[in-house]
């Protein structure tokens, strides 16, 4: 804490250029054929903001952002992992229906999209929820997993968190049976990670990951790599051509799921 209050200026700063004070009139950044396009992020914690703000800035110049999340709803479904229980809890999913219902008629976005790979299961729900508008609602995590498909071969899913292994694996295999596509996967939980990003140890977490990975990768004959969780995508900041340092391409929900959406707000 006391390196942070040492530059809280900076600090805050850099927040409000990335998340933005909420407004009526979009940021202006040039031209942009995405200016003037609405989207709402669904987290399912109000601290992934910074990641789903960071990506949306990054992939989608121009679009007003508008982010819903709460931290109840990660604690809920990490208490229900460590119970042994389904990670999706059907209150979990009512309230995630609500936030996006809340995002279209208070914000008047044009698109939603699920940003947290545990609650992603809940998109059915949250469509239906949100059919009588019209608008749009994409996981960010299913493009990723289309695209590990296409490639074939056999798959490695890497979590860092426990309560993500079953809906990222559940997520990969509905998109084969979709796709018509057979695969082989493994799983590959990096607790070390987690444990670092809870301590705000960016390049900790980033460090684990990687020689997880690449311990993993050199045993056995991999086509790819999936990042289940969208904080993963932090591993760019250290390695940002993920596929050379390591050998096999390295997908991650931020540029898998931001570029479709990119492409769904486009259409709009």
């Amino acid at each position: 804490m006391d390196r942070i209050a040492d530059d809280a200026t900076s600090f805050f700063s850099r927040y409000l250029e990335i998340t933005g004070v909420v407004g009526q009139a979009p940021r202006a950044v040039g031209h942009s054929p995405l200016f003037g396009k609405r989207l709402g992020l669904l987290n399912g914690s109000s601290w992934v903001a910074l990641w789903s703000n960071f990506f949306a800035r990054l992939y989608l110049p121009g679009v007003q952002l508008l982010t819903a999340g709460n931290d109840a709803v990660q604690f809920s479904f990490m208490r229900a992992h460590e119970a042994g229980q389904d990670c999706l809890p059907p209150s979990n999913v009512e309230r995630f229906a609500r936030y996006a219902k809340d995002l279209v008629e208070l914000g008047d976005v044009h698109a939603v999209l699920i940003t947290c790979s545990t609650m992603s299961r809940s998109h059915a729900v949250v469509e239906d929820a949100l059919k009588p508008y019209g608008t749009p609602v994409v996981q960010i995590d299913m493009p990723m997993m289309e695209e590990a498909v296409a490639h074939g071969g056999r798959i490695l899913v890497v979590a860092t968190h426990g309560p993500t292994v079953t809906s990222t694996s559940a997520l990969l295999e509905e998109a084969a049976s979709r796709l018509g596509r057979p695969i082989e996967k493994d799983g590959l939980l990096v607790e070390k990670a987690w444990s670092e990003l809870v301590l705000g140890n960016v390049e900790g977490h980033n460090a684990a990951l990687a020689d997880a990975i690449k311990s993993t990768v050199r045993r056995h004959d991999y086509s790819c790599v999936v990042l289940a969780q969208l904080t993963m995508a932090s591993l760019l900041f250290s390695f940002p051509q993920p596929s050379a340092e390591f050998g096999l391409p390295i997908l991650n929900s931020a540029q898998c799921g931001f570029k479709r959406i990119r492409r769904v707000l486009e259409e709009i």
